[in-house]
């Protein structure tokens, strides 16, 4: 599996068979600018232009924005409902969590997750390898939630997202830097532009969690 990030919540995941699933495609916005991508699958966290612009994917594909189990292409995923706040949704509205199974791997991306789990909502998450997570406060849960997220679903490799970036700009004071995160977690980090790995490689994280941060085109 491959997976390569290009901003925001936005992610690329290629199965070892090809798949394509997309996540949290975004309009132009902030510096970012998404490229012309064909999916198969795209999963949409909730209904914010920084995270829902599906017309901008190429080709025919399933679009999911549910809760509950859902599979297509050999991927099989479940959407579990979470809040984009700490109000229950009231200030930001709902957010879903998605779990996917690829290669035999979960993959769990977080969307704009706004606070830490409930153990109800644990549960329904399930087992997670590869954890897609935000850590730059403001519009999402800042690097020490962050870091408790992790403790709560215990994955082998995080990949943060949402960040502050040099993408920004003058704008990047809304969001932390990774550097907050990468801190409060005390696990080590690499840099990378693109993460390659299989169900076997995932075993040798399990005892050595590591942080990879992706860097963007």
């Amino acid at each position: 599996m491959k997976i390569k990030w290009f901003g925001q919540s936005c992610f690329l995941i290629t199965s070892e068979n090809g798949t394509k699933i997309l996540t949290d495609p975004f309009k132009n916005m902030l510096g970012y600018k998404l490229p012309e991508i064909e999916a198969n699958i795209v999963s949409t966290s909730h209904n914010h232009s920084d995270h829902n612009n599906i017309n901008a994917v190429k080709g025919s594909f399933t679009h999911f924005n549910e809760l509950g189990t859902l599979a297509a292409n050999d991927i099989a995923l479940k959407g579990v409902a979470t809040f984009h706040d700490k109000a229950l949704g009231s200030k930001r509205g709902k957010n879903t969590v998605y779990n996917f199974s690829i290669d035999g791997i979960n993959v769990c991306h977080c969307g704009d997750l706004g606070h830490v789990l409930t153990d109800t909502q644990i549960k329904e998450i399930g087992t997670v390898d590869i954890l897609l997570l935000p850590v730059g406060g403001r519009a999402t849960i800042d690097a020490l939630d962050a870091v408790q997220v992790v403790k709560q679903l215990n994955p082998a490799i995080v990949i943060p997202m949402h960040y502050r970036t040099k993408a920004f700009g003058l704008l990047g004071f809304i969001f932390e830097k990774v550097d907050k995160f990468i801190a409060a977690s005390g696990l080590k980090a690499r840099h990378c532009k693109e993460l390659d790995i299989d169900k076997a490689s995932i075993k040798e994280y399990k005892e050595d969690k590591e942080i990879v941060v992706l860097q963007y085109d």
